[in-house]
């Protein structure tokens, strides 16, 4: 049967209906959460915490209702993959993250000698998961994790992300009253979670101590392990970019691993034109369909894919590892007439937006919070684009003009 015909709702009341309607979908009340929460005391305790590091770190706990709306807006997810390449794989970051590898390079060569990781990659995700040490996050860890144990959808895996949380200040790994990172649970300067912080965290540096947040080393070297417990093969390219024939309509996807030269026969080649050559199993990435860039990609492209499971983290990391070794941008554009904007571009256009009278909260920082978005949806509206809230060249363009 025919639909009723909706009338949209602006930019701003859109995203606080849906935020208000998630809250009271997944906001327990007072004495749920109080009763979730001594559950959650029970079990650390079970598992091995002490009484005295539960009760330190689980007192005056209140809910966030915060994280339950950011575990259903996931960039990775939710934006234009040539709007999060922009924002990740700037000139900017390439240019901090050199400096940041020859500042860091004994050490990333020392991870790189012991677990086989190439250092560009292992820069590459310091720079994506922290901006280099810059941005931890500022989630209260333990409240972040016990409101996601309690509400949010997937209480099973944060309540034992919580109790390793626990785990790690009870073995003086870290400060409760400084455990702050992502909404989800992140923290550090390569922003692992909990679990993955007591199975494959190190202690690169040699002072005793796993310490992701206050030695880089340590950081480094851990990021490295994962990756190299993940499959990471050294020595092997994550993958390159490829030109397709026109009318493409073969395979493509993680599930159609072929060997290079299968891959030729179908008429590929290197984006300049030079031919395939070896017989690594591959597999063809299209983030953005035949018309946009194409990629063939290895087993260490799926290792980083590991790190954080969404195909855009994984390509942006594998572009920004190539720019830190001094490679170029990617050859073929995205299909598209509207590109996204680097961190630059974004700033700016927050600078316009609050010339033009909108509140931001009184941030200029190229990150897209929901003000930003909301502000630009409505300016859009107020010019006759399509406000669908993304900071993009039109937007930046007519700001400029008026």
């Amino acid at each position: 049967m025919p639909r009723a015909r909706v009338k949209p709702l602006p930019m701003k009341r859109y995203i606080l209906a849906i935020s208000f309607t998630l809250l009271l979908l997944a906001q327990p009340a007072l004495a749920d959460f109080r009763s979730c929460v001594s559950g959650l005391q029970a079990l650390a305790r079970e598992k091995g915490v002490s009484a005295a590091t539960v009760a330190r770190a689980t007192q005056n706990l209140t809910f966030d209702p915060d994280v339950i709306t950011s575990e259903h807006s996931q960039p990775e997810f939710s934006t234009l993959i040539w709007d999060y390449i922009a924002g990740l794989v700037d000139d900017e970051r390439v240019a901090d993250g050199r400096a940041m590898m020859q500042r860091w390079g004994r050490w990333l060569a020392v991870a790189q000698r012991k677990y086989g990781v190439d250092a560009p990659v292992i820069a590459a995700i310091w720079g994506v998961e922290s901006n280099f040490g810059k941005s931890f996050g500022k989630h209260p860890l333990v409240q972040s994790l016990a409101s996601l144990s309690c509400a949010g959808g997937r209480e099973r895996y944060f309540r034992s992300e919580f109790v390793a949380a626990l785990k790690i200040i009870d073995a003086g790994d870290a400060d409760p009253s400084h455990f702050v990172g992502s909404w989800a649970g992140a923290f550090g300067n390569t922003q692992f979670m909990p679990s993955t912080f007591l199975h494959m965290a190190v202690d690169l540096d040699g002072d005793g101590r796993r310490d992701l947040i206050n030695s880089v080393p340590d950081a480094l070297g851990s990021t490295a392990n994962y990756l190299h417990r993940h499959g990471f093969i050294p020595g092997l390219p994550w993958g390159f970019e490829i030109r397709l024939p026109s009318h493409y309509s073969g395979p493509s996807g993680r599930r159609n691993k072929q060997p290079m030269g299968a891959w030729a026969a179908r008429g590929i080649t290197h984006v300049n034109g030079s031919p395939l050559r070896g017989e690594t199993s591959v597999w063809l990435f299209l983030p953005a369909g035949p018309h946009g860039p194409a990629f063939l990609v290895t087993r260490n492209f799926d290792a980083i894919y590991s790190y954080n499971a969404a195909d855009s983290y994984a390509l942006a990391i594998a572009l920004l590892s190539d720019r830190l070794r001094g490679r170029g941008p990617l050859v073929t554009p995205w299909p598209t007439n509207d590109p996204g904007l680097s961190r630059a571009g974004r700033r700016e256009v927050q600078t316009l937006l609050i010339r033009h009278g909108y509140d931001l909260g009184g941030k200029i920082d190229g990150i897209l919070g929901n003000k930003t978005r909301a502000a630009i949806a409505e300016f859009q509206t107020r010019v006759g684009l399509k406000p669908d809230g993304r900071a993009c060249v039109s937007v930046l363009s007519a700001l400029q003009r008026h």
